[in-house]
């Protein structure tokens, strides 16, 4: 990180101790440096400072430079490096930079502790804040409790600053938005006046008060030349993962975006594509090689999981991993809506500002058709539904390869058959034995095992007969919920 030796001197200035600084001489205590992460991280928002700082080698009285004997790349907690102790004892939402200079021949150590965003942060699922020069855990300040909570649930992850107090011809050096200019088919702007006044109305970046400039994290996520230079968004790019055969043995190619999403966004999609396994058809008059994924389904998936992440979970990002006979694709965060409505769900974002963005850069619709469209182009390929799996801090969409019917699994069965239902309901039509054999490619033959799964999709009461009284080879069915 450039120009430490200005930052700590500056911080040296202070007249005493504040909720978001904390010099310290030698003591290197783990949990006390656990601790202090947790309330300076919570006190920077309090005192609406995008950063705090734990500094060695400052006397806390006087604050002038006395060096220090601590290393803290080298501290070790038992056998384990204190850093990785730090991030594994810590709320995943801790986000911690630890850095070394040498001033005027004196050693410092610095932490650099990024505010605390959506929830507190937390030390051994405690959180703490600074009360003048003291850390306490903050159950006992119910005042504080109230005012800091009440900061977080105000705060948008758009808005915040990814980076600040830069001049406003050091933006392009961050941000490449000659592409925000190419997909919205405008001039690019012959000054850099002019070129500043698009990127402030859309919320790219910000004049501060001191006439300086930031560029907020909509700004760094879609725009970034390198998201590596913004730490917080670095750990948010896009990961692609190929694996030999059907699981997660070998390793056949790995790629990292380093760009922001609206750079990224298409070259990923196509970088997936070359990567996919395809298969010849040798009935047509030229040989063609399609892909047994549909395209339509794997571009809603990818773009659904970068807009839909919880950015405010750090040290994770979308994750793309192509196997033989899937494709799987994971964010941080949880849906917002009831997987069971997430067919005709109204659309419902957690990053209004970045979908609504992304959906003018023609990445997105942002009408809440995404999971529409993966269903009915995996129905057309007769394949297997996507398949959502929700864990304690993030999703996973599955889309399978071509399986015959007898090999689905019965749970994907009864899944597939209830998107069916939803998709057909929301068409203005209805879910019948013949419909469903068509939906999964299955002669009339099979109309016998097409009955025995509806049979069991009503006993997990998924879907309901318009009319109990008519005669089975005419039923219709809709919904549970419709």
């Amino acid at each position: 990180m450039e120009n430490l030796d200005k930052l700590v001197l500056e911080l040296c200035k202070l007249p005493q101790e504040t909720g978001w600084v904390e010099f310290k001489h030698n003591n290197c205590d783990p949990r006390m440096i656990g601790e202090n992460i947790s309330a300076l991280a919570n006190s920077a928002v309090i005192a609406d400072r995008s950063h705090a700082y734990m500094i060695w080698g400052v006397d806390d009285k006087n604050h002038e430079l006395i060096d220090t004997n601590v290393r803290l790349k080298q501290e070790k907690r038992g056998n384990q490096e204190l850093e990785n102790w730090l991030r594994y004892m810590l709320s995943k939402n801790a986000d911690f930079e630890i850095h070394s200079i040498d001033i005027d021949g004196k050693h410092v150590e610095i932490i650099i502790i990024s505010k605390a965003v959506n929830v507190p942060v937390t030390f051994e699922k405690v959180d703490y804040i600074r009360v003048g020069s003291y850390t306490k855990k903050i159950i006992e300040f119910p005042a504080l409790q109230t005012q800091l909570w009440d900061k977080l649930r105000n705060e948008q992850f758009e808005d915040t600053y990814a980076i600040s107090d830069i001049q406003l011809n050091d933006i392009p050096h961050y941000l490449n938005c000659e592409t925000y200019f190419n997909i919205l088919n405008m001039p690019f702007p012959t000054s850099l006046e002019k070129y500043a006044y698009y990127l402030l109305e859309e919320g790219i970046i910000i004049c501060q008060d001191n006439g300086l400039y930031a560029i907020t994290n909509l700004g760094a996520i879609l725009f970034a030349k390198k998201l590596s230079d913004f730490p917080r968004i670095g750990r948010k790019a896009i990961r692609i993962v190929q694996y030999e055969g059907n699981n997660r043995l070998t390793i056949l190619k790995e790629e990292t975006t380093t760009e922001g999403y609206a750079i990224s966004f298409e070259n990923a999609i196509k970088f997936v594509n070359t990567l996919l396994p395809t298969k010849e058809d040798i009935d047509s008059v030229r040989r063609t090689s399609t892909s047994p994924f549909p395209i339509p389904a794997i571009r809603e998936t990818i773009a659904n999981s970068l807009i839909h992440q919880d950015f405010f979970l750090t040290g994770t990002g979308p994750l793309i991993e192509i196997f033989q006979n899937r494709v799987e694709v994971t964010n941080p965060g949880t849906p917002l809506v009831d997987i069971m409505r997430i067919v005709d769900n109204p659309p419902k974002s957690r990053n209004e500002k970045l979908a609504s963005l992304m959906r003018r850069l023609s990445m997105c619709e942002e009408l809440g058709r995404g999971w529409d469209r993966m269903v009915i182009s995996c129905e057309l390929q007769k394949l297997p539904a996507p398949r959502i799996q929700i864990y304690e801090e993030s999703t996973k969409v599955s889309l399978f390869s071509h399986l015959d019917f007898t090999n689905i699994p019965m749970e994907d069965k009864i899944w597939a058959t209830y998107l069916h239902a939803c998709i057909k309901f929301i068409e203005g039509d209805t879910l019948t034995n013949s419909s469903l054999r068509e939906r999964f490619g299955v002669a009339v033959s099979s109309s016998g095992s097409i009955s025995r799964l509806i049979k069991e999709v009503l006993n997990n009461k998924l879907i309901r007969p318009i009319d109990p009284n008519t005669a089975p080879r005419y039923m219709k069915y809709i919904p549970i919920w419709a």
